[in-house]
């Protein structure tokens, strides 16, 4: 049995139009997850450890004010194109599109204000929210006028991410949420003793700007073979790695399939990752640096954190041997994502 409840969060700043942003308080007898109509922002999500004890799991923070200035997207939903885009330009039916330069060289998580930087309207429903957005023909760059929903639902130890779009012009989309998890609770110093499996046979290698080199490279006897659990801290010492962003290749197909798991043994938690997407980018926190005051005022220092976001392949509209990525008229785009909760 899920609950869920509407608060008020606060008020957009005026210069961004004010308007009301509101918390969607999801629970069931062993998650509680909080939501925001600002960006689709996971706030909290509380799981319980092997002797029954809630914890908030995510980093972010405490107002909303945290969360309308520069941060690191904590539990946003990012869009149009999750992840990065080289130069910020693509081709499509022989019309090259500039977008907005906002990491190094590069587009990143859909320009300058993305989805994650808007507010959504929201309609509840019996287990779960519904949030919805007409993202206009030209914003951030982008064709065409493209209907987004994004929906969450809370059963039991599970919560479903579900994302559909429509567009009216030929558009890349890529959509995810970016959640910054921490097993043992957020505010703790790092995630070097989590145990982690990621069920992928490749991986994408990068350039100096992260921008995948167009290989599908194979992660047999490389450090990015995670296909059997790892301790984060050990593994990364013993292949001298700073730490991972990079996407690795899920098996292909609109079916829900295992593709991540990890587990803290000092609290017992698990998190599954199952999802209908062709890819994951596994990121661990290698660009916070302690200069941020979270949730409780706590700092969150490099690798305090992993993301694991569920997308198309980085760069894909402008890689064609990577899986499809532009959204006709008169089709869907529709994927999940669900989130797993247990203990061991």
């Amino acid at each position: 049995m899920t609950t869920v409840r509407r608060e008020a969060f606060g008020r957009m700043p005026p210069e961004e139009g004010g308007g009301e942003v509101e918390k969607f308080v999801l629970q069931s007898d062993s998650v509680r997850v909080e939501i925001l109509s600002f960006g689709c922002i996971i706030t909290t999500l509380e799981t319980k450890d092997r002797d029954g004890q809630f914890s908030d799991i995510v980093l972010g923070f405490d107002t909303l004010e945290g969360y309308t200035r520069k941060h690191p997207f904590f539990g946003a939903v990012i869009g149009r194109v999750a992840n990065r885009i080289a130069n910020g330009r693509f081709t499509l039916d022989g019309k090259e599109y500039q977008l907005f330069l906002n990491n190094g060289p590069n587009s990143l998580h859909g320009g300058a204000k993305g989805f994650d930087k808007v507010l959504w309207n929201p309609q509840v429903l019996p287990n779960g929210v519904r949030f919805f957005r007409l993202s206009p023909d030209g914003e951030e760059g982008y064709p065409g006028d493209l209907k987004v929903w994004v929906t969450y639902t809370l059963s039991g130890r599970e919560l479903a991410i579900n994302y559909q779009a429509q567009t009216s012009k030929t558009t890349p989309i890529s959509l995810t949420n970016h959640a910054y998890f921490n097993l043992a609770g957020q505010g703790s110093q790092d995630v070097y003793d989590h145990e982690i499996s990621i069920e992928a046979d490749s991986y994408l290698p990068v350039d100096d700007t992260k921008i995948p080199t167009g290989e599908v490279a194979a992660v047999q006897g490389t450090g990015f073979d995670l296909r059997q659990p790892v301790e984060l801290g050990k593994h990364l010492q013993k292949f001298h790695l700073d730490g991972f962003d990079h996407n690795f290749c899920l098996h292909q197909g609109q079916d829900r399939h295992l593709v991540a798991r990890v587990f803290h043994p000092p609290t017992g938690r698990t998190m599954e990752v199952h999802t209908t997407q062709p890819g994951i980018q596994f990121y661990t926190g290698n660009n916070l640096d302690g200069s941020l005051k979270g949730k409780g005022a706590v700092t969150y220092p490099k690798h305090s954190a992993f993301c694991l976001e569920t997308q198309n392949w980085p760069d894909a509209v402008n890689k064609p041997h990577f899986p499809k990525v532009l959204l006709q008229p008169g089709e869907e785009y529709n994927h999940t994502t669900w989130l797993v909760f247990n203990t061991a």
